[in-house]
């Protein structure tokens, strides 16, 4: 059922705005007892989802006894982080997602339905796991919150991936984003329905349909005159309220290419981007765009790591971005790699293919860290000199001397392509 829906590709919605659209549904729902949060964390931070939750506490007031991040496995939230996300939100209510431990298993998608729905490609059994607080807190109320946007792993983020992934833990996160690589990034982006979608929309039916979530969509756009603004928000507890906000992402978040791009520049936010795992966004959401031969420039002022995680940077560094068929015969070869599928997904993400340039321009690691990697390396303040983030418009730019470049400022909030790329 949907509670809510408001959007379109020229609406702008503030924050009152939200707030109604969140009370209206709340209303609808009828009084709760005790309420769980689950937002994204500090790497969504312009998904609206903060002053949601902050919304949703002055609505239930001390019935909203839990915040659980859904920090999939991202680092934990500073307490600087939180309070600039979630304002008036108290502190104590947070809790960590710990991937590895804190978590149970709801049931498992055979073998068999992964095989048939990726083409043979994937034939393992898939864990359905949450959080323990999201299946035995006692709470009557779930608010499952966040942003639909294009999505290198699952085609579109949110719905239910917020649960099972965000809130999910090792096997079952490892071994949906290595679905993915398998099938094919390309083949998933921009796309709601796909073979990880499928599987998590099978555990959704099947294994956790006892659960009260209610999801909290919003599409986030970029705004001539205001920056980025709320496009939409959909409320609602089934697949049909993330169905129509990924209709609405697809025209405010996709662009289409008119000719492939021969010089991409992406500038990474440092307060949200300190490693390749987030900042190879770069990466996947450019890839369908680039022609090839061409080159990829990242400004990364904030990059100190390859991984959120101690032991996948420490994978990360070992193997580096080489490719699908390297990743895939390391694969086979390593245990630790096996164990880790999710870092085998993430190398094969994270490379070219060899078939463009990629320039990492890093604000915390030496140009000997970059290169062992196999990316390409360039000094941080002599190409921020060259390209001005600030001076920059979105897409097309003709520098002083002549050079045109496609310039992005945030990639976690698009997917850009060119039509030769991307079929339907």
């Amino acid at each position: 059922m949907i509670y809510y829906q408001r959007g379109s590709e020229n609406d702008v919605l503030g924050p009152q705005d939200l707030k109604e659209a969140l009370f209206s549904a709340l209303d609808k729902l009828g009084p709760r007892g005790k309420v769980l949060a689950v937002p994204p964390d500090y790497t969504r931070f312009h998904s609206k989802a903060g002053e949601l939750t902050a919304n949703a506490y002055e609505y239930y007031g001390d019935k909203l006894t839990d915040v659980l991040p859904a920090l999939g496995t991202h680092s934990p939230m500073t307490e600087q982080q939180i309070s600039h996300m979630f304002p008036g939100v108290p502190g104590n209510l947070f809790r960590i997602h710990d991937w590895r431990n804190d978590v149970v298993t709801l049931g498992i998608v055979p073998g068999s339905y992964i095989s048939e729905i990726t083409g043979g490609r994937i034939d393992y059994d898939w864990p359905a796991q949450v959080n323990k607080m999201v299946n035995e807190g006692g709470h009557d109320l779930i608010l499952s919150i966040g942003q639909v946007v294009p999505h290198e792993v699952i085609g579109m983020a949110n719905y239910n991936k917020n649960i099972f992934v965000g809130t999910g833990g090792s096997e079952g996160i490892n071994k949906s984003h290595f679905i993915g690589a398998a099938y094919g990034m390309e083949r998933i982006m921009g796309r709601a329905n796909n073979p990880v979608r499928k599987v998590l929309n099978y555990a959704s039916e099947k294994f956790a349909s006892h659960l009260p979530i209610i999801y909290v969509l919003t599409v986030i756009g970029h705004d001539d005159k205001e920056g980025l603004v709320a496009r939409g928000i959909f409320i609602g507890d089934d697949e049909e309220v993330f169905e129509r906000a990924s209709d609405l992402s697809i025209k405010v978040n996709f662009e289409m290419a008119e000719e492939p791009l021969r010089k991409v520049v992406v500038f990474l936010d440092p307060s949200e981007f300190k490693s390749t795992w987030l900042g190879n966004k770069s990466i996947y959401r450019t890839r369908m765009a680039l022609a090839d031969g061409a080159e990829l420039i990242v400004l990364a002022p904030g990059l100190k790591e390859f991984g959120e995680d101690a032991a996948i940077d420490k994978l990360i560094r070992k193997y580096g971005y080489r490719g699908t068929p390297a990743t895939l015969k390391a694969t086979e070869e390593n245990k630790d790699l096996q164990e880790n599928l999710g870092a085998a997904a993430h190398l094969i993400h994270g490379s070219s293919e060899g078939r463009f340039s990629i320039t990492y321009c890093p604000g915390h690691l030496s140009k000997e860290e970059i290169e062992s990697v196999n990316f390409n390396y360039a000094p941080l303040e002599k190409m921020m000199t060259k390209y001005n983030p600030e001076k920059l418009k979105e897409g097309k730019n003709i520098m002083p001397d002549g050079e045109e470049i496609f310039f992005i400022s945030n990639p976690a909030l698009g997917l850009w392509a060119h039509k030769d790329r991307f079929t339907e």
